[in-house]
């Protein structure tokens, strides 16, 4: 039974047309192929140059970009010795121009090759309407789930190229403050004054203080006793200035003299004394604990006290008059205490007790 449904089956089976019908077929098939083969040709060609002509062009100016970055380089080592060389140091350097071109370089070849794409696409005759819509659906949906990596990635570019910080910046960025480690498109690490790695993303800071750029002051406050010669006390404050201005190293970080700017508060008992100094970007610290130690030690040898006078309380209680010392009332006004009896005449005849 099987084997007599197979054979109808066989039987069923249409059988190959006749050799008119075959050439007429091929006919037909090389005539399309004859009619558009020049369609296909020049598309082709047009794909192939849209394609050479992108990745040359991404190249030249991939490679002009990282001329450029290495030119800036080249020009920031030049300016070594004067203002720059202390804005800038040679890992700010890298990391600055590493990250700006490969900004530059990640936007280029997302132009370039994006539009080689769509011209491609535009050659093959492919509606490009459903696909755009699409991409902008899926831009939205990108954008409102990492709405946050887009703001920091954006914050850290300008970041970046405005140069509001880098490498070895001393920084106060609102939520965290130290010494930056690197910079990030993304994320910004600080290192603190207790050695902690502060992670800061970047869109995260609204403010930065950056303690690192220009010049540093230096303040001290000098706390003095009330009745101390102040004139004399300047004196010796502008001769510890000038010395330390004329000593290594400390002629490299001051960058102006010293200056005493006067009284800074009065109380009953003492008076404080600002001091300042401009310094090199981050030595401030440094300067300010320099000139407190060499202060001191001036106003000791000058015999200028330092600080408000000792309490009251502190003091030795004078000595007792013993002139004015009395006996209490309630003793002398009552005979049976046994002070009074001690210490009153008893006339001749009496006698004590009952």
């Amino acid at each position: 039974m099987f084997w007599s449904a197979a054979l109808a089956a066989a039987d069923s089976t249409p059988r190959p047309g006749s050799l008119d019908e075959a050439q007429q077929t091929a006919d037909h098939a090389a005539g399309w192929i004859e009619e558009n083969w020049s369609t296909w040709l020049s598309n082709g060609l047009r794909i192939i140059l849209i394609v050479v002509i992108a990745v040359v062009l991404r190249s030249l100016i991939r490679r002009a970009i990282t001329k450029l970055i290495a030119r800036m380089n080249r020009t920031a080592q030049a300016m070594e010795g004067g203002l720059g060389g202390l804005l800038v140091n040679a890992e700010r350097r890298r990391q600055r121009s590493e990250a700006i071109g490969s900004v530059l370089r990640s936007v280029t070849s997302f132009l370039i090759m994006g539009t080689a794409a769509l011209s491609v696409l535009s050659t093959l005759k492919i509606d490009l309407a459903p696909l755009l819509a699409s991409a902008g659906v899926a831009g939205v949906a990108i954008g409102f789930g990492a709405r946050n990596l887009v703001t920091d990635f954006l914050s850290g570019v300008f970041m970046i190229l405005e140069d509001q910080y880098g490498v070895g910046d001393e920084i106060d960025a609102g939520v965290a403050q130290g010494t930056v480690v690197e910079v990030g498109l993304r994320v910004t690490k600080l290192r603190g004054a207790n050695g902690a790695i502060w992670y800061v993303r970047n869109g995260e800071v609204k403010r930065i203080g950056n303690l690192s750029q220009g010049w540093a002051m230096a303040e001290v406050d000098v706390t003095l006793r009330y009745d101390e010669d102040l004139d004399r006390a300047r004196e010796v404050m502008v001769r510890v200035g000038e010395e330390m201005s004329k000593s290594a190293p400390w002629d490299e970080k001051l960058w102006e003299p010293v200056e005493v700017m006067g009284l800074d508060s009065v109380s009953l008992d003492s008076v404080v004394v600002r001091v300042q100094a401009k310094s090199a970007p981050g030595e401030a610290g440094a300067v300010a604990r320099e000139l407190r130690w060499r202060i001191k030690r001036a106003l000791d040898a000058a015999g200028i006290r330092m600080g408000p006078p000792p309490a009251a309380a502190d003091e030795e209680p004078a000595a007792a008059d013993p002139a004015s010392a009395v006996a209490p009332p309630s003793a002398l006004g009552n005979p049976t205490s046994p002070q009074s009896l001690a210490t009153a005449p008893i006339p001749p005849g009496a006698t004590l007790g009952k």
